[in-house]
């Protein structure tokens, strides 16, 4: 028997990153669903293997030039809808809303089948290494706002 192999880091459809997750017994609390801070984890897992989708390498980004370039979480709105469980296997999906200037907007969600679990909208900030904001750069907020699949294992 043959398993498919599923890209490691997700993949881009039409623009939207999708990172297939499992749940396990150390992301849920005493009742067994998925611990609310947990989905931050998730999140940020989709949110890095977007930007590998795009071809987009952050450690390289920080030492391209004297000044750098990085991205925080600035600010992020969460509806918490249904929980996961143990075992579930989630989709944690990722699309740029908007990408110019000193910011990023990004819209995520986490669902399993067919039902939403989770929404968020995550406003990036893009900084030097030294934490001041900084221009992300016009081609790289193009790669972002287009969603340009580029093949990643």
């Amino acid at each position: 028997m043959t398993i498919p192999r599923l890209p490691l880091s997700g993949e881009i459809i039409n623009g939207v990153h999708h990172l297939v997750q499992r749940v396990y017994y150390e992301d849920t609390d005493f009742s067994g669903a998925v611990y609310h801070a947990r989905y931050l984890h998730f999140m940020e897992r989709a949110r890095t293997d977007y930007l590998r989708c795009l071809g987009v390498e952050q450690s390289a980004l920080y030492e391209t030039s004297d000044e750098g370039l990085a991205f925080m979480v600035h600010r992020m709105e969460i509806d918490f809808k249904a929980p996961a469980r143990m075992d579930d296997l989630i989709t944690v999906t990722t699309r740029t809303e908007r990408a110019g200037g000193a910011k990023m907007i990004l819209a995520q969600q986490i669902g399993r089948d067919d039902r939403l679990l989770i929404a968020a909208k995550v406003v990036i900030a893009v900084v030097n290494r030294h934490g001041k904001p900084r221009r992300l750069p016009e081609g790289l907020a193009e790669q972002f706002r287009t969603g340009i699949e580029t093949p990643v294992s």
